[in-house]
């Protein structure tokens, strides 16, 4: 049987539904053999994850993050692999970032608010609990009161990018987030590259800039769509890496943890990657 792998999951500590350990644990019932956690401007979960993982030897674990950036007409999110997650500045940066989520959580609400939709921030915050507020808290709001049927409904209709109560947060550009990744000890890789509008020249400046990877194995991609992906990433001297963009909120449309098809050779092409770069790995990965 071929290894599982999932390169692109989120835990509670942002915007997903199960704690760092409940995560680890549904990963080794599945049968995965790497799993990377990818929050959202954080790695609050990551040392949680890797303690629970100490009790299946055959599950190991990537310290990650993915950062929110904006170029102009596209919100583009930056995967950072093997992240110091110790590094006092790379931390600060989080927090600002995570500070961000806050203001604009309160303007999406306040536009709902005035397209006759009420929901309350109070609401909003209790289901991020201690996680950093995401679009998903807002939509499960949505559905909770009637509004909506379903998390692909919400981001159609509202909080997409451009939809009537989608806000934008603190800018930072693509490049800047390849940046931070780098002086944190991590590989920057971007993520679900067809979210992007005119995807190819961003990512030419990205790899100028330090990009080692992009990520073509997501999801529900076709077969067609990640052989076109996995070309380009190989035209631009690319790892090709991949996941379910797990959140666990249970909406008809999700991959599950670890189903998303990435070749396990994805998992150890990063992990090369890394040593190439002089990045110390956990024991377990070394």
């Amino acid at each position: 049987m071929n290894a599982k792998i999932d390169l692109h999951v989120h835990t509670n500590a942002s915007d997903g539904k199960y704690a760092p350990a409940q995560l680890v644990q549904l990963a080794a019932r599945n049968g995965l053999t790497l799993l990377a956690i990818t929050d959202h401007d954080t790695v609050s979960g990551v040392v949680a994850a890797q303690t629970a993982a100490q009790e299946f030897p055959t599950l190991k674990i990537i310290a990650g993050v993915e950062i929110s950036s904006h170029e102009p007409g596209s919100e583009v999110h930056v995967l950072g692999y093997f992240i110091d997650i110790a590094n006092a500045e790379f931390l600060k940066q989080m927090v600002a970032l995570n500070d961000s989520r806050q203001d604009r959580a309160h303007a999406m609400v306040e536009k709902l608010h005035g397209l006759g939709l009420d929901i309350s921030l109070e609401r909003v915050k209790q289901l991020a609990g201690d996680g950093s507020i995401g679009r998903p808290h807002i939509a499960q709001a949505l559905m909770e009161k009637g509004y909506v049927s379903s998390f692909q409904e919400v981001f159609e209709r509202y909080l997409g990018q451009g939809c009537p109560a989608y806000v934008e947060r603190i800018k930072i550009t693509p490049d800047e987030a390849v940046a931070i990744i780098l002086r944190s000890g991590g590989l920057p890789v971007l993520a679900h590259p067809t979210f992007i509008s005119n995807a190819e020249p961003l990512i030419a400046r990205l790899t100028a800039c330090g990009l080692v990877g992009m990520e073509c194995y997501y999801k529900d991609y076709t077969s067609e769509l990640r052989d076109n992906l996995a070309a380009l990433a190989h035209r631009y001297n690319l790892i090709a890496t991949g996941g379910s963009d797990f959140h666990g909120i249970g909406d008809a449309a999700e991959v599950l943890l670890g189903e998303a098809g990435v070749p396990a050779e994805c998992g150890a092409n990063l992990i090369r990657t890394a040593r190439e770069h002089g990045i110390k790995l956990q024991p377990y990965l070394d």
